[in-house]
């Protein structure tokens, strides 16, 4: 069984990140059972092992915080569902391309059931909505918005961190960053998206895809 575990307060990063690794190193030790933990954080900037300093456009607008996930700078702040994954992928095949397709599939999934079709883009890691109703790019494209960030660390093929949703978070946040070092496109939630949906309401869809994505172990 995988525990599923609800923050209703604003989680400091720091000490999110060391209960993380704790549950990480039971899960590894035996002493623990998989685990999902839904928080919520202040507004913060995380930098991944990618990031570039040239990213981080406002420096002083919000705490920054380097990590040793994977990906670039990412945005956190209330409004958004973090969902911290410590999951044992040795047990789950040993394949890190698989998980993270699988994390991937699973916001893809809980999604769509708002009748959101998320996609994702080839050198461009996250989560994308095509925006017809906006200006396209200057090339022609159709304007992409970013609608949920993925950045996983492993260790001892147990993982932590995670990926991001955003359900109505303030975007104009997004502008001290270059998130994920994309440019040309922008970010939206699903309240941005016209979607009256909740915090309660996400989380309920996450718990409901899951298991598509990450079958019960045994």
């Amino acid at each position: 069984m995988v525990d599923w575990i609800t923050s209703n307060d604003l989680q400091p990063y720091e000490a999110a990140l060391s209960t993380m690794e704790a549950r990480a190193a039971a899960i590894r030790e035996g002493r623990a059972a998989e685990a999902v933990w839904l928080v919520e954080h202040p507004p913060l900037y995380t930098a991944g092992t990618s990031a570039k300093l040239a990213d981080l456009k406002e420096p002083d607008r919000f705490d920054v915080h380097w990590t040793r996930r994977g990906g670039q700078f990412t945005y956190h702040g209330p409004g958004q569902r973090v969902v911290y994954v410590m999951l044992d992928v040795a047990a789950r095949g040993r394949d890190v391309r698989a998980f993270v397709a699988a994390l991937e599939g699973w916001v893809i999934d809980t999604l769509a059931e708002f009748g959101i079709r998320g996609e994702i883009r080839d050198g461009r890691v996250g989560v994308w909505v095509t925006r017809p109703e906006k200006p396209p790019l200057a090339n022609g494209s159709p304007r992409e918005d970013k609608i949920a960030a993925i950045g996983v660390r492993l260790k001892k093929w147990v993982s932590f961190h995670g990926l991001s949703i955003n359900v109505e978070p303030d975007l104009s946040h997004f502008g001290g960053i270059v998130p994920c070092g994309i440019t040309g496109h922008g970010v939206t939630s699903l309240v941005d998206l016209g979607l009256p949906v909740t915090m309660a309401d996400l989380d309920d869809a996450l718990r409901r895809t899951f298991t598509g994505r990450f079958p019960p172990l045994g």
